[in-house]
């Protein structure tokens, strides 16, 4: 914090309605790419075989594809656990004629043509009915999520303030999922997990954010109201800085050096904290001007009541 001893002057809020626009566009573009190309998802949803193998040496994920795929198997998704050595490996469910130890045997006689040593430690099957329950179950735990924490805000703040930070997280949760249905990444529970991470460190801002408007709405009685949250936004840039900041340090790391298992979580980290300090910015703050806030709106006015003379 000492590398942000002065406040900012950034005059955020002279590019509020660019903004809004730019953020309609690209709620409108996802919600489109989600009802027409819909989300690549997991095994986890979609029902399938998951197996874990270990190796005596580097496994070669791009030989372990093609082998498997040469085999017959279609759609193969393999990646690394973490170690060298250790893979995941993710098929389509089996056919309704075929056995799961006939399937087994085939993905075990695959894997040892290309290295004779080597452990299958996991092998299950996840049914399509499992997975349809799953997806559901996952879909489930995000509402309740959301309705959990626009009840809190709501509680919280003045409705004003209130249906800003509503807005603000869906337009997150919104733009973060639809990234991964405009580029066709995989979205698993892992997926599923950052963007409920990605729901509670966007509302943190937003609740320091709207908790210094609602100070300085107190204290600053004749400013303008575009003033007031222009200035909140500034003092409170500094601590967005170095939270969100210090947040995409580790993420990018996981990233980076994660592999492909932690891929699509760091991802939709990465884009959903980004997205969270924007739309902090130029959506929830926003959004209180559009609703036209006013110091009325957030001090609350004590009434004196007087003994009636005689």
């Amino acid at each position: 914090m000492q590398l942000f001893k002065s406040t900012s002057h950034f005059d955020f809020m002279r590019h509020r309605r660019p903004a809004l626009i730019v953020s309609s566009i690209m709620v409108l573009v996802s919600l489109v790419s989600l009802a027409v190309r819909g989300l690549n998802y997991g095994v986890e949803f979609t029902g399938g075989v998951i197996v874990e193998a270990t190796y005596e040496g580097n496994a070669d994920l791009g030989a372990i594809r093609a082998g498997l795929e040469n085999a017959g198997f279609e759609k193969v998704q393999v990646q690394s656990l973490g170690s060298p050595t250790d893979v995941m490996i993710k098929l389509p469910p089996p056919k309704k004629d075929e056995d799961i130890g006939a399937v087994r045997e085939h993905v075990l006689e695959t894997l040892r043509e290309q290295q004779a040593k080597v452990e299958v430690r996991r092998f299950e099957t996840v049914g399509p009915q499992v997975g349809s329950d799953m997806a559901q179950a996952s879909g489930l735990a995000l509402v309740f999520a959301s309705i959990g924490i626009f009840l809190y805000v709501s509680l919280r703040f003045r409705w004003k303030l209130a249906l800003g930070a509503i807005v603000a997280e869906l337009h997150d949760v919104i733009t973060t999922i639809g990234l991964f249905s405009l580029v066709g990444w995989q979205f698993d529970l892992s997926v599923l997990a950052a963007v409920l991470a990605v729901l509670g460190h966007s509302l943190n801002d937003k609740i320091v954010l709207y908790d210094r408007i609602r100070e300085n709405f107190r204290l600053v009685r004749r400013d303008t109201a575009v003033s007031i949250v222009n200035s909140s936004v500034n003092q409170v840039l500094s601590r967005t800085i170095v939270t969100s900041g210090a947040t995409m340090l580790v993420v990018v790391a996981l990233a980076l050096l994660g592999g492909e298992t932690l891929f699509g979580f760091s991802i939709a980290l990465i884009f959903g904290i980004g997205v969270g300090v924007y739309s902090s910015i130029y959506v929830a703050s926003a959004m209180a001007l559009l609703l036209k806030v006013t110091p009325t709106d957030l001090i609350v006015v004590k009434q004196q009541h007087e003994d009636s003379m005689p």
